[in-house]
């Protein structure tokens, strides 16, 4: 199993992307590392809101891909330099000032890929 250290891992995410929605939140993450794939998203967590994979959706390439179908039978190819947006829907959690985000997706290459990241609403 491939180990991706944690500071590679944030550079995944698109600083200020962080987006309040009526019913949620998204965020953009960019592939800077490789190409490679997600074969799960377990949770997102804003805050103190959880999304399920069943509040997660995935758009790239104006494909969306819902959480509870991306799996190690069913991936999703993230080539390099692509942009993909994850929205979830929910309980609003994105407050003014400072959020703290965590993205747990898996990799069939590194296993469980969790990113810990502080973002604002611009």
């Amino acid at each position: 199993m491939v180990v991706v250290p944690e500071f590679l891992i944030k550079r995944i995410y698109q600083k200020g992307s962080l987006k309040k929605l009526e019913n949620g939140a998204s965020v953009n993450l960019k592939n800077v590392l490789g190409p490679g794939f997600i074969s799960g998203f377990n949770y997102v967590k804003i805050n103190n809101t959880t999304y399920e994979a069943k509040d997660v959706k995935f758009i790239m390439n104006g494909q969306e891909y819902l959480g509870t179908e991306v799996s190690e039978e069913n991936p999703v190819a993230f080539r390099l330099g692509q942009v993909g947006t994850l929205v979830m829907t929910g309980e609003q959690s994105v407050i003014d000032g400072i959020n703290k985000i965590v993205i747990e997706a898996l990799n069939p290459e590194a296993g469980v890929v969790r990113l810990s990241i502080e973002d604002e609403v611009k």
